[in-house]
């Protein structure tokens, strides 16, 4: 997951004018939330891209960090800022990644993010921090990993990346957590992991939505990819209401139930799910160790990432909100 965005150019006077900075998916969604918390700037804009390495896109973002930084501190507002849970920040840590716990960003994505969350922190300003898993839902952006996948299936081949997984949120599910976390006093400073708490595998996911979309198509498997689990003890002790979200390791099919739901009463030239190609009617296991079945094979999506979930294309856009 990488972090949802698509800002427009905002000044430091227009940053913090709006109880929500961004324009995309994230920020569309928080957008009711916001009205409910007046005394926050939600700043939903930034890179959406996590294999991004493009110096320029980090730095505008971290100009609008600061610009918005400035705005709060005029008119006394705290100051939501989404970092990323993503296996790019706790995928070197041994074991579950907490908030508390050090961490040593493994991609240029995350090392930003940190480095941002940082910076606010520096600033003195009020601020809440919180470090989003991969968020779920119609209308996300088209380069992201869900989208992505749907895409490559209607298409009749999809890249799973073996030893890939991803912690998986409904957005639906992110705006309950984003609106109790904002309700609640003494978070001054504090990061709140935003997450499922328990990773899937890109076969999983493949094999969940070729059910529910009714398409045959053939898998081509790499032997690459990375994940991690990402601690919600945080998030559950804050919101008791996460209980009844039903996080645990059979979560991921409510998220991908809806998002089928979603993409199949779009038609079929909706926004990241083109029309769908003659599928392929069969379904290869590719090299040797492919002859497993895909579920036992711990790797998620979004190696593609790397590959499949940010097509090359899409990281030449400048800074598109994802949140």
């Amino acid at each position: 997951m990488s972090i949802p965005s698509e800002a427009g150019p905002l000044g430091a006077r227009t940053a913090a004018a709006g109880t929500v900075v961004g324009r995309g998916f994230l920020a569309q969604r928080l957008a009711a939330v916001a009205e409910r918390h007046p005394d926050t700037v939600i700043l939903a804009a930034g890179v959406s891209l996590a294999s991004t390495t493009a110096p320029e896109a980090f730095a505008r973002e971290a100009a609008l960090l600061d610009d918005t930084i400035e705005g709060c501190r005029r008119s006394g507002r705290r100051l939501l800022f989404f970092s990323t849970a993503s296996t790019g920040m706790y995928g070197g840590v041994a074991g579950v990644g907490r908030e508390d716990t050090p961490v040593t960003p493994v991609t240029p994505y995350a090392a930003h993010k940190l480095a941002l969350e940082e910076r606010l922190r520096a600033s003195g300003a009020d601020h809440l921090v919180l470090r989003l898993s991969h968020v779920v839902g119609p209308g996300q952006p088209a380069h992201q990993l869900l989208p992505t996948l749907v895409r490559q299936m209607r298409e009749g081949v999809v890249q799973v990346h073996l030893r890939a997984s991803r912690d998986l949120i409904g957005v639906d599910d992110m705006v309950t957590a984003v609106d109790r976390l904002l309700g609640l006093d003494g978070l001054n400073g504090a990061v709140v992991n935003v997450a499922s708490g328990a990773a899937v595998s890109v076969a999983a996911v493949v094999d969940h939505l070729e059910r529910l979309l009714g398409l045959v198509c053939r898998r081509e498997f790499h032997d690459t990819g990375s994940g991690c689990t990402v601690s919600v003890d945080r998030l559950r002790a804050l919101v008791p209401e996460t209980a009844a979200l039903g996080f645990g390791p059979l979560y991921y099919r409510r998220v991908l139930d809806a998002y089928a739901a979603s993409v199949t009463a779009t038609t079929a030239t909706g926004p990241g799910h083109p029309a769908p190609a003659p599928a392929s009617t069969a379904r290869t296991t590719q090299p040797a160790q492919t002859t497993q079945p895909a579920q036992t094979a711990h790797a998620t999506q979004a190696a593609r990432e790397a590959q499949a979930a940010e097509p090359a294309p899409a990281a030449a856009a400048p800074s598109r909100s994802e949140r």
